[in-house]
């Protein structure tokens, strides 16, 4: 008789976890995205309606490599390039809109005043969570909240001072200098050439913080920015599957990589 009872308390127990965690499951993926979507409409705001799971993250990956699939002309009009997303669902929707990140909505604040707000509220308005994979991409200061965030930028305020800017000009200065030399190097040898400048992009940035932040070069730091850059790529590549809790535990070559 007590083996029996005990068995029915357990078994009890056990039904009772499992409603409770299907309760949760239900509301992370479709209770709660959709109360957010209706007070947000509620306040004017316009989107996509939310889809479970991933939200607009799957017509941002195809937007992406659409717009990556095309050339771009010179000029200033590039948000449709540098983020699709965004571009789109101004178009569709103005600029009082809202994106899908996951079970997460993104706002779009586009008016000068209201960033000046939220900028000056730090203990109002949160950063978003993220998932575990992008903190650890991104931690110190653009991680911190509150009083440990006003610390760290107090720290860091002097370094951004115009007088300690100006004594970082002769870095600037050689890395771009550097970085067209190599483009008259090529148009010399070939006559006209076609350069694609991201990467010269992405290793002149390198270059600058090398040298004004260590005192060195992107070419003497190259592993550990290549590092950086796989690492970013990973995290990037893996953002959709982040929405399944556990999968960043699964020993996958990526999350091995990774790690």
């Amino acid at each position: 008789m007590g083996a029996s009872m005990a068995a029915a308390a357990a078994a009890a127990f056990t039904v009772v976890l499992m409603m409770k965690w299907v309760w949760r499951l239900v509301n992370w993926v479709w209770l709660k995205p959709k109360s957010l979507e209706r007070h947000l409409r509620q306040q004017g705001l316009a989107g996509n309606s939310y889809r479970l799971f991933f939200g607009d993250m799957k017509d941002s990956s195809r937007l992406k490599d659409e717009a990556k699939s095309k050339p771009i002309s010179f000029t200033n009009d590039y948000l449709h390039r540098a983020d699709p997303l965004l571009h789109q669902t101004i178009k569709n929707y103005g600029k009082n809109s809202f994106v899908w990140m996951g079970a997460i909505p993104k706002v779009n604040i586009t008016e000068s005043e209201l960033i000046k707000e939220i900028f000056s509220k730090m203990y109002d308005f949160q950063k978003p969570v993220l998932s575990k994979v992008f903190v650890s991409l991104v931690p110190g200061l653009a991680r911190y909240e509150g009083e440990k965030w006003a610390k760290h930028r107090k720290i860091i305020n002097p370094a951004f001072h115009i007088d300690k800017l100006k004594l970082m000009l002769p870095a600037f200065s050689t890395s771009c200098d550097e970085m067209i030399a190599k483009w008259e190097k090529i148009v010399s040898e070939t006559g006209s050439h076609e350069v694609d400048v991201k990467p010269h992009l992405k290793i002149l940035t390198a270059d600058v913080i090398s040298r004004s932040a260590f005192g060195s070069n992107y070419e003497e730091g190259r592993e550990i920015f290549q590092l950086l850059n796989d690492q970013i790529d990973l995290a990037l590549n893996g953002f959709l599957t982040t929405f399944i809790p556990g999968w960043r535990y699964l020993p996958t070559r990526a999350n091995s990589r990774l790690k």
